[in-house]
Formats: structure tokens, C-alpha cells, sequence
């Protein structure tokens, strides 16, 4: 540390020196060179038997006055109107003047000449010097980069630049962690062993090697990991796998090892891996082979989790929403010994989550959390602590003091529906709009076990023109096939209404008919909830574990039961459709005042729509 502080202070050092030597040598020569005057002033002078000494170099001439006179303050660069100046200098014309050193020594005048030639050693130092200057920097450079590490130039690429910290630097515990009571107590066990790891060893237990944290995006796996840190107490590094991936092959594989040196400098450490799904990936996988850059560093982590010279006293943490895509290696006992699935938080998970992003927001009197939680299904930690955010910017923006319920409510709208756009939309356009959505309300609201209609609104949200939301009471885990069904005739329900008032159908349908398709198709093929098909799962195009896209792929069932399988998919499409446009036929009574309703107020929430389907 103390040479890598040093030597760039040395180095300036010596610049600032020749920086120095160079302006006080400049300084000096024209201190001596004087103020410059005209060749005819110098013959003036001279006339006036004013000069004493000259000094000749070439067609320079320096010289002296006898007695001072008054120049322009111009020509020696300083301020003032006339200066008097004893010095002077001047230059001979291109023409001879003969005249010119007999006259000289005729006044008396001191002359000396002084030879243009330079010293051969001087000229040659000169000629190098720049060359040297060179050398040395390159020289105090080079030393200094093999001093960083093994790999000479490439010492600073390898250094993985995994942050460390330390247990003062990190404020959060299980504490702050909401919910997620099993994970916790997964970890919990890792953390008493690094606190006390002779409580274990004597019964012969060791420490899990790896803890592989795996759920959707926003469900606290960092956090979780932070607690690890702040109850553990002990070193904890923590890098993103995308940090290990470098244009330059091998770069990757040194990063783990300096990462895995560092930590065991330092034992009992914890090591914490962000996105492992960045460098875990399957082997294979990939297009440069056994030598492209990301098994080189998938290949160097495996032998330091579990290698020849196992760690014993490193426990890796790694996170990642993508468990299907990971090498069977990494996931195998004696690496990640554990997988702790973290699912989005259920609605008591999500009312302590409230709790604690609310602990520092004042909130009105009337908000009742519970309620909030039971409205926001599917959300996840990260959506939680966005709408509590977004509210208090929604009453910040109000001048309001504190947070109610209305202003979380239009948090959760904007989150679940998208943020209001200002359109200027036609009366025939918004009428379309209002029956389109006043269809999928009708159909929703009259088919049993079906969500509750929780807001119906006809004024333009994130890329919609309109928006029908449902939300069910509780948190769902199983969908029954009827259930199911049910959801394909809601979907279907706006477009059946265009066709029964308007006779036509418009392309306002296109995310309604992508969502019966893609719901159709797992239903047919997944989910073997055709009765023609049977118990079957169909593969129809998997996510490639490399590129993370579907491809085409080779089909592992015959063109017949293929036809068989889009038949299936085309009868539920149907038939929903048919179950739709029958409800909506036989209730257009009702249709026309939800969608008179919609046009006058816009905006209706689950209670206005059954206040005005009791009265139609």
C-alpha cells in the first residue's frame, strides 16, 4: 500500500521540479536578453556613444546601455507606461553591415562573440533526453504492474473487486428481513456455526459449503444475505458473477481465485455471489467450447467451492432467479449443499413487508395495512417498498403530512395498471373503449369462482386504453380447470361485447387474445386438462439454459398429435368465446349501463359495479 502511495507522489514530484527548472531557466534568459528594440534605435544609441558592451551570437546582439533610457513597457512584459532599462537585445538585418564593427571600436565598446556551435555532449543529452524520460516512466510503470500480481500486466484485471465488509459496516439482521420465516431459519443454523463452530465440530457436523438463495426478482435475496452478513459478525465479500466475465480469456478464472485468497485471509468469511446464473450457466451450452471464457470461470469456481484443497471455513451464498439454467456441478452436495426457495411473500407476509418500509412514513390514521396486503397479490418486497414510495411522493406532491389510504390506493393502481396517460381520444373511440371493458366486467362479475371486479376504468393506463383489474381474495397456489375456463371467457369478454353492440370487432383485443392463446396452450400441453389428450405434457419450445430465449426445436411427438394438440387449443378458445358472447347477449341490459356509467364517471371500483348491475 505505502509503494503504490509513494510513487505516483515521487513521480510528480519530478515533473513539478523540471517544470520548475525549466520556467526559472526561461525566466532568467530573458531577464539577460532585456527589452527589445529596433535595429536603428541600437545604430542610434550607438551614435550617442550610449553603449558599452555588446555581445554578438550570430544575428543576436545583447547588450548594455551607459546610462538607462525609456522603452515601451510592452517589450519587456510588464506593467507601466515607459520603464527604464539598461539591458537590451536586437537582431542584425539579412543585409550586412560593414560599418558596423568599426564603429564599435571606435566608441570603445566591450565586444564579445560568441560561437553558435553547441557542445557535442550537450547536443546529444539533448537529443535523448525526451527518449529517457520515456524509459523511466515505462520503467516505474512495468515494475509497479508486476508488483500487482502474478499475472504481470494483467495483475489489475485479476483482482476480483469483491467489496468487503465488515459486521460494523452492515446495519441489517433478521430483524428487518419481513416475512420469510423458513429461509431465515435455513440460515440462521449457517450463522450459529460461523459463531460457534466447535458447538458443531464436536458432534461431527460441518458447515454447509454453499447456500444457493433461489425465487423471482425482488423477493429479498440480497437482503436476506445482508442479514447473514450483520448477524454473522464475520468478513463478508460480496460480487456480482457478471463482475468475473472480462473480454480477455482467463481474466474470469483469476478473479475467483483472488476472490477466494482474499476470503481466506480472514476466516470464518462469508462470500457472497450475485446473479450466479451469469457464470453458473450450463457447460456446453455455449459457442466457443470447453475454452470459452465463462466455463474457464464456471470450471475455476467448482474446484474452489469443492476441490482438491477444499475450504472449510467459507461459506458461499449465491443468488439467482434462474435455478433451471445452473450446471448440475454447482447444485450437487459439497457445493451448494442447500437451496433455499424464496416465494413471493403471501398477503401476512406482505402486511409485515408494509410494516417495515412504513416504520419511518407517517401514515393516516384511517390506513390499514391488512387491507393494503390482501389488494397487492403477487407482489413482491421490491413492489412493496415501490408503492409505499410512490405514495408518500403522491402526498409529498399534495402537501399533505401524511400518507392515506388514497394516495396508496393510486400507488397500487399506477404499479398494478400502469401510470395514467393524457390522450385526446374521439367520443366513437371512447365508446368502443367503454363497452370493451364493460364487456369483460359483465363477464366477470356473472361467472361464478372468478376474482372480484376490483376497478374498471376507461381513461388510457401504461399501453391500454382501458383496464378491467380483478383481484382475488386470497393468495392462490392451485387453478382448478374451471377456474381456469372461467379466465378465458373474462379475457374474451371485451371483444364479444365490440361484436354484439358494434356488429365488429377492433384490434383493441390484441393483448386479450395473446393472454387466451399463451393460457390455452399451457392448459392444453402442460397442464393436461385436455380430455381429448389426456395426462400428456407436450414441450412446445423451451427456453434454451445459454441464450435464454425459445427456439425451434426438434418436436418429440408425431404431426398428427400436433394437429390434435392446436385443435384442443382452438376447442377451449371457442367455446370460452361462445360461454362469453352468451352471457353478454343475454344481459345487454346490463352492458349498456355499465358502459353508460364507464363514459360518465370513467373510473368504477368493485362496489360501483355491483350498485349498478342490482340496478339494471
Amino acid at each position: 500500500m505505502a509503494h503504490t502511495f509513494w510513487r505516483p507522489l515521487l513521480i510528480t514530484a519530478l515533473f513539478v521540479l523540471l517544470l520548475d527548472l525549466f520556467y526559472g531557466t526561461m525566466v532568467k534568459q530573458t531577464a539577460e536578453r532585456g527589452a527589445e528594440i529596433t535595429y536603428s534605435r541600437f545604430r542610434a544609441e550607438l551614435a550617442a556613444d550610449n553603449i558599452t558592451k555588446v555581445t554578438l551570437r550570430g544575428k543576436s546582439v545583447k547588450g548594455q546601455f551607459r546610462n538607462a533610457i525609456k522603452v515601451p513597457a510592452a517589450t519587456v512584459k510588464q506593467k507601466g507606461q515607459n520603464i527604464d532599462v539598461t539591458n537590451f537585445s536586437t537582431t542584425l538585418p539579412a543585409l550586412e553591415d560593414p560599418s558596423l564593427l568599426p564603429e564599435l571600436t571606435a566608441r570603445r565598446v566591450d565586444v564579445n562573440v560568441v560561437s553558435t556551435e553547441g557542445s557535442p555532449m550537450g547536443s546529444i543529452f539533448l537529443y535523448l533526453l525526451p527518449w529517457l524520460i520515456i524509459i523511466g516512466v515505462w520503467f516505474f510503470v512495468m515494475r509497479g504492474m508486476r508488483k500487482q500480481g502474478p499475472s504481470g500486466m494483467m495483475g489489475g484485471f485479476a483482482r476480483s473487486g469483491a467489496k468487503a465488509y465488515t459486521s460494523e459496516r452492515i446495519d441489517v439482521t433478521f430483524a428487518d428481513v419481513a416475512g420469510m420465516e423458513e429461509a431465515k431459519q435455513e440460515l440462521r443454523e449457517v450463522v450459529e456455526y460461523l459463531k460457534e463452530p466447535r458447538k458443531f465440530q464436536q458432534i461431527g457436523g460441518k458447515v454447509p459449503k454453499g447456500v444457493l438463495l433461489v425465487g423471482p426478482p425482488g423477493t429479498g435475496k440480497t437482503l436476506l444475505a445482508r442479514a447473514v452478513a450483520g448477524e454473522s459478525g464475520v468478513p463478508f465479500f460480496s460480487i456480482s458473477a457478471s463482475a468475473f466475465i472480462e473480454m480477455f480469456v482467463g481474466v474470469g478464472a483469476s478473479r475467483v481465485r483472488d476472490l477466494f485468497a482474499s476470503a481466506r485471509k480472514v476466516l470464518p468469511s462469508i462470500i457472497f455471489i450475485d446473479e450466479l446464473d451469469a457464470v453458473g450457466r450450463s457447460r456446453g451450452a455455449g459457442f466457443g467450447g470447453g475454452h470459452d471464457e465463462r466455463e474457464q470461470t464456471l470450471n475455476q469456481l467448482l474446484s474452489e467451492m469443492d476441490g482438491f484443497d477444499p475450504h472449510t471455513e467459507v461459506v458461499v451464498i449465491a443468488a439467482t432467479n434462474r435455478p433451471d439454467v445452473l450446471d448440475p456441478a454447482l447444485l450437487r452436495p459439497g457445493r451448494f449443499d442447500r437451496n433455499v426457495v424464496i416465494e413471493r411473500p403471501d398477503w401476512r407476509d406482505r402486511e409485515k413487508i408494509l410494516k417495515v418500509h412504513t416504520r419511518r412514513i407517517p401514515l393516516a390514521p384511517e390506513v390499514d395495512l391488512a387491507v393494503i396486503a390482501k389488494g397487492t397479490p403477487g407482489m413482491t418486497g421490491a413492489d412493496l417498498e415501490g408503492l409505499v414510495n410512490e405514495g408518500a411522493i403522491l402526498a409529498a406532491r399534495d402537501n399533505k403530512v401524511v400518507v392515506g389510504l388514497e394516495e396508496l390506493e393510486r400507488a397500487k393502481d399506477k404499479i398494478l395498471m400502469g401510470g395514467e396517460r393524457h390522450m385526446v381520444i374521439s367520443d366513437e373511440e371512447k365508446r368502443i373503449t367503454a363497452y370493451h371493458e364493460a364487456g369483460h366486467a359483465l363477464v366477470a362479475r356473472l361467472l361464478p369462482s372468478t376474482d372480484p371486479v376490483h376497478k374498471v376504468t376507461i381513461l388510457p393506463r401504461g399501453r391500454a386504453l382501458g383496464v378491467t383489474q380483478q383481484l382475488p381474495e386470497d393468495d392462490r397456489y392451485h387453478y382448478p380447470r374451471a377456474y381456469l375456463v372461467n379466465r378465458l371467457c373474462v379475457a374474451l369478454g371485451g371483444r364479444v361485447a365490440e361484436r354484439v353492440i358494434f356488429n365488429d370487432v377492433s384490434s383493441g383485443a390484441q393483448s386479450d387474445l395473446k393472454h387466451v392463446t399463451e393460457l390455452a396452450e399451457k392448459m392444453v400441453c402442460q397442464w393436461g386438462m385436455s380430455e381429448k389428450i389426456g395426462p400428456m405434457t407436450f414441450p412446445r419450445g423451451e427456453e434454451h439454459p445459454f441464450l435464454g430465449m425459445k427456439l425451434a426445436e426438434e418436436k418429440t411427438f408425431s404431426e398428427e398429435m400436433a394437429w390434435l394438440i392446436d385443435q384442443e387449443i382452438a376447442t377451449l378458445i371457442r367455446s370460452a368465446e361462445g360461454k362469453a358472447m352468451e352471457l353478454v347477449s343475454g344481459n345487454r341490459s346490463k352492458l349498456d349501463a355499465l358502459a353508460v356509467a364507464l363514459l360518465e364517471e370513467e373510473t368504477l371500483d368493485g362496489v360501483r359495479v355491483d350498485e349498478i348491475l342490482a340496478a339494471a
